[in-house]
């Protein structure tokens, strides 16, 4: 399975931008035909999916993020990257990386994704 690690997360106040990282190791990275994604999760709240991007170029993102965040791959970095724009409160969580090897389609549901970081804290202050 491959193992995920992300980073750039931090504080920020409204109105603000962070650029998060996922660099993909072992098992190939995440090599071809695969699924990334981006789960937030706020304090005593379930993971929530805010976008993924698959392989082949197809983006998703939620509608509260549309037009703040923008997805992205460096394949030969192996990293998925999360730009977060115009942050606010609501955007506190701590986001994990998701992955799907192997896999011509992606989901919005966390229970989807084998494989998972260790999460990075994004606390943005009004």
């Amino acid at each position: 399975q491959v193992q995920l690690n992300e980073s750039g997360g931090g504080s920020a106040q409204s109105g603000g931008s962070l650029r998060l990282s996922c660099v993909a190791s072992g098992s190939g990275g995440t090599g071809d035909r695969h699924c990334m994604a981006w789960f937030p999760q706020g304090s005593g709240k379930e993971r929530e999916f805010v976008s993924y991007s698959l392989s082949d170029g197809v983006i998703r993102y939620a509608d509260s993020v549309n037009g703040r965040f923008t997805i992205s791959q460096d394949k030969d970095k192996n990293t998925l990257y999360l730009d977060m724009n115009d942050v606010t409160p609501d955007d506190t969580g701590t986001y994990y990386c998701a992955a799907r090897e192997i896999s011509h389609s992606c989901s919005r549901m966390s229970s989807w994704y084998p494989s998972w970081g260790q999460g990075t804290q994004v606390t943005v202050s009004s």
